[in-house]
């Protein structure tokens, strides 16, 4: 995925209120950039690390600036907005770059679904009409030279384990897709450190049959795409 137009660098000063950062620009000019991320984006926020933003064209937005990636101390690239993360998932299943899921080639995205009324990030279906729930999952968290997801406790992630575990159940195919957008990570885990329910839930899921799949991200200021599976490690 190539970025729609060219991404500008700052200097991160402080991120704060979970979706607004401060930056400095080159030309000295403070200003604040939207953070398109929920999570506790430790090791991602380091201040004095150099950040890119795109830069919307909407006149209704308040801050048109979107904090994209960050260029840590170590070289590291890490993306940033966790909206991209179901884009380059889409841009893979259309490549058929997951050879267990080529046979789907169709899908509609962010449809509701399960008992504790949640959105699902993709529903695939062939031409057979057989579907597959796939769940998308940005990972970002560096600790020791491991990825570890989740980056603090998600409620909202243990729930998509149980409904993923409710479609398997019902005997349909399910899976969890950890995009890993950190060029430091080279293998995930659970985050059983961090949140202990979702790391058993995890496991539950994958002893039931939810798939798990985990693609690295190749990062630069120019573009941003899923390149190559990497292990879960449990």
């Amino acid at each position: 995925m190539e970025f729609s137009s060219p991404l500008q660098p700052a200097i991160l000063i402080k991120r704060y209120k979970r979706f607004l950062a401060d930056v400095r620009l080159p030309s000295g000019e403070i200003t604040t950039l939207h953070c398109a991320n929920t999570g506790a984006m430790t090791g991602c926020a380091t201040p004095g690390d150099t950040i890119w933003y795109s830069t919307s064209s909407s006149a209704t937005r308040k801050y048109p600036y979107s904090w994209e990636l960050t260029q840590t101390a170590d070289q590291h690239w890490i993306g940033i907005n966790t909206l991209r993360a179901n884009q380059l998932v889409e841009e893979l299943l259309t490549l058929q770059g997951v050879p267990s899921l080529a046979q789907f080639t169709h899908w509609q995205r962010e449809v509701a679904f399960g008992e504790e009324k949640s959105r699902i990030d993709f529903v695939l279906s062939n031409k057979e009409e057989q579907k597959y729930y796939l769940e998308v999952k940005s990972v970002t968290l560096l600790t020791h030279g491991k990825g570890y997801f989740p980056d603090t406790v998600t409620l909202r992630g243990q729930k998509h384990l149980r409904e993923l575990m409710s479609i398997v159940k019902q005997g349909h195919r399910a899976g969890l897709f950890f995009a890993v957008l950190h060029t430091g990570i080279h293998q995930v885990s659970a985050a059983k450190h961090l949140d202990p329910v979702y790391a058993q839930l995890l496991h539950e899921a994958m002893t039931l049959g939810v798939e798990v799949f985990v693609y690295r991200a190749q990062i630069s200021h120019q573009q941003l795409t899923l390149v190559d599976p990497i292990p879960f490690v449990e």
